[in-house]
């Protein structure tokens, strides 16, 4: 049951920050700077959060 809640709360962290890095991209953008080290750093982990969202989809253990 450990494991289960673990992996829950990771999903949760990873959701959440995910959400977070994306409207920072969005206000970082709105004020002309996608070419900051800042905006790249947060599009790269958006593809990492991405990647890893696709491959828990692809193994059935979420559906979003």
């Amino acid at each position: 049951m450990e494991r289960l809640e673990a992996f829950e709360k990771m999903l949760s962290d990873i959701r959440k920050q995910s959400d977070y890095e994306t409207a920072q991209m969005e206000k970082l953008k709105a004020a002309g700077k996608e070419k900051s080290a800042t905006y790249r750093q947060y599009f790269g982990n958006r593809m990492l959060y991405k990647m890893m969202l696709e491959k828990y989809k692809e193994y059935g253990l979420i559906e979003r």
